[in-house]
């Protein structure tokens, strides 16, 4: 045997065994992003122990990573939150306060950027799986109706147009029973039918997942927003209790929508990706018509129970078990965070309102991550929060300013006795609203004309009665879509 042709083969052999695998290496992490749909501040015991809901998975999740105690939907309803989720821009900034429906027009442009098109460029796999409710273009213009679109009807504008592979889901939840997946209508299904078959395609989804080949899971629930359809698996199966609206389907369905996050959970342990995946649960507002102390009012309102909603984050060896974070943070900061997290970079005209809470999730600071936050509600009011300090600008011109620390309830409006905090606050608004956005770089441009200057009511009236007379439509096609898209934030079954 001439050994001599043989050394460089086990010289090579060594060295194959020597080096670790190519998932071994170090990888750039998966992010799942998972969105329920109206889950209140008060509503899962990991936040108010005196609940009578149950919500296991995410009292789970919490305990083995970060629980914030003060997190904001960009908005106190649904579309809004959803264009700041994936443009890390306040919906304000397009006039956004409202719902859309399902012949909507797409309100976020394929010219940008999305957490999915940043994440999509760095080599991620991107997926939505859920409710979309950011508008979309039919192609045959308003095929069917606006509960039923025919199978087979085509689509663009959608989440493909916006750095998703993959798509699956539906228009919103007046819509629910119409499936679409990537740009076309795939089937009809009873609504108690839809959930199930969204936890099913994105954990179909995730079992495709390879190890160290990155993805970004967008996982926008429809619970536990109306229709209320506990499947059989969970009717009277949670033991669980509405003690606010006294739904006997209430607490069931929440906890469906739980075990759904339990699937994807599920998912990421059995194909060995857990480890490396930061998953972060939470919620696009305030509970439907649910109130819960200590927060004042509930979805819809510019009040603390409209938006501050639960938010946790697991990254397994990353995030240290168990603990909280005590600052204001937004669902808008998930951009940032994930460019933090991946070495991208942000173009200068894109999320805007997002800051990065990676320096929270690791524990490398105690500091604040945001300078300030603006809340709205879905008639348009406004607030700006700093510190504990929230200064609300009302839509007919009045003011109110709560400090949250030594009262959380908003109880006791403190305006007239600090009214040096109130006109800081009030040029930080200013600030934020004239440079186009609430972080450093360049000054951006406002779709729509935002606005905090009050001016008195006779005046207001005046000006109205002159447009009118001027005009007998009253107002352009841009105010009318606006104005609709309020009165839809008021039915529970589009929003």
């Amino acid at each position: 045997m001439n050994l001599s042709k043989l050394l460089p083969v086990i010289s090579l052999a060594g060295l194959v065994l020597a080096s670790p695998p190519a998932h071994a290496e170090a990888s750039k992490p998966n992010i799942v992003f998972v969105l329920f749909d109206d889950l209140g501040w008060g509503q899962p015991q990991c936040y108010n122990p005196q609940s009578a809901l149950r919500t296991p998975n995410l009292d789970k999740l919490a305990s083995q990573g970060m629980r914030f105690t003060d997190a904001h939907a960009a908005a106190a309803v649904c579309t809004p939150t959803r264009y700041g989720v994936l443009t890390g821009r306040y919906p304000s900034r397009i006039g956004q306060f409202g719902v859309l429906t399902t012949f909507s027009k797409p309100i976020i442009p394929a010219s940008r950027t999305t957490v999915a098109s940043l994440l999509k460029a760095q080599g991620y796999a991107t997926a939505c799986v859920g409710k979309w409710h950011l508008g979309m273009d039919w192609v045959d213009g308003k095929p069917g109706s606006e509960k039923e679109v025919p199978i087979g009807a085509k689509m663009t504008g959608g989440p493909n147009a916006l750095g998703f592979d993959y798509f699956c889901g539906f228009t919103h939840a007046r819509n629910i029973g119409t499936v679409i997946e990537q740009d076309h209508v795939i089937a009809h299904v009873e609504p108690v039918e839809n959930q199930p078959l969204m936890v099913k395609k994105a954990v179909e989804w995730l079992d495709r997942r390879k190890v160290g080949e990155p993805f970004f899971l967008y996982y926008p629930l429809g619970i536990p927003h109306e229709p209320i359809v506990p499947s059989d698996e969970f009717t009277g199966k949670s033991g669980a209790q509405d003690l606010v609206r006294k739904d006997p389907k209430y607490g069931d369905w929440l906890y469906e929508g739980d075990a759904f996050l339990g699937k994807i959970m599920e998912a990421l342990e059995r194909n060995h990706l857990a480890e490396n995946t930061l998953i972060i649960a939470t919620s696009d507002n305030g509970a439907e018509h649910r109130a819960y102390e200590p927060l004042r009012e509930s979805k819809r309102s510019i009040y603390e129970g409209g938006h501050r909603v639960p938010f946790v984050a697991r990254w397994p060896g990353k995030v240290k078990a168990g603990s909280t974070w005590n600052h204001p943070v937004c669902l808008n900061d998930l951009m940032a965070t994930a460019a933090e997290l991946t070495g991208a970079m942000i173009p200068p005209n894109a999320g805007e309102d997002s800051v990065s809470i990676l320096p929270a999730l690791l524990g490398k600071s105690d500091a604040a991550t945001r300078e300030g936050t603006i809340h709205q509600s879905s008639s348009a009011d406004l607030a700006v929060r700093q510190g504990p300090w929230k200064l609300i600008f009302k839509k007919d011109g009045s003011r109110e300013l709560y400090n949250l620390e030594t009262d959380l309830s908003e109880t006791s409006d403190v305006l007239t006795a600090n009214t040096e905090t109130a006109a800081k606050l009030t040029a930080l608004m200013q600030r934020y609203i004239s440079e186009g956005r609430s972080t450093p770089g360049a000054t951006q441009k406002n779709e729509f004309n935002l606005s905090i200057t009050s001016e008195p009511k006779a005046k207001k009236e005046r000006k109205t009665k002159k447009a009118t007379s001027a005009d007998a439509g009253g107002k352009s096609g841009a105010v009318r879509a606006r104005a609709r898209g309020m009165a839809l934030a008021a039915d529970a079954s589009f929003d």
